[in-house]
């Protein structure tokens, strides 16, 4: 009985400071950012078109942008079809599969800090690095994009 409130308080006190540790919130902060587009990309569907957030640069110039249909690719993406998903915004795929990886690399190096919370200097380092990577390969096309129209 006493070993068993001794174990309740430790882990309580364990979790606590976790929940105070920067790097975990924010990677908790980061995943949850992710699931919730993850969910608007599955609650709203392609087959009512009926995603509340337009595109502003289609609606201001009437063109085209690289994220124009990328929430109906998402969505379709998410429901295993992809061909179509291809036809809305063929950087659905590069997106869908750059949000998949965040959220795996934030549970990563999650654990990986918990494991070794001497060594947040080079998690943190790697993280930062591999992620700004994944980011430039992933969102090259948009950047492009951004800069030639400026």
């Amino acid at each position: 009985m006493i070993l068993s409130s001794v174990h309740n308080r430790t882990s309580e006190i364990s979790v606590r400071r976790l929940q105070n540790e920067p790097y975990l919130v924010i990677n908790m902060v980061f995943a949850g950012i992710i699931m919730l587009i993850l969910l608007y990309s599955l609650v709203f569907s392609p087959e009512k078109d009926n995603y509340p957030v337009p595109c502003i640069h289609e609606k201001i110039t009437g063109e085209k942008c690289p994220s124009c249909g990328l929430s109906h690719s998402l969505s379709l993406i998410l429901r295993v079809r992809i061909g179509e998903a291809y036809n809305w915004n063929n950087n659905g795929m590069r997106v869908f599969l750059f949000l998949i990886s965040q959220i795996m690399l934030r549970i990563f190096f999650s654990r990986s800090y918990i494991k070794y919370p001497q060594s947040l200097k080079h998690i943190i380092i790697l993280d930062v690095t591999g992620s700004l990577i994944l980011f430039l390969i992933t969102f090259m096309p948009f950047m492009v994009f951004i800069f030639r129209w400026l």
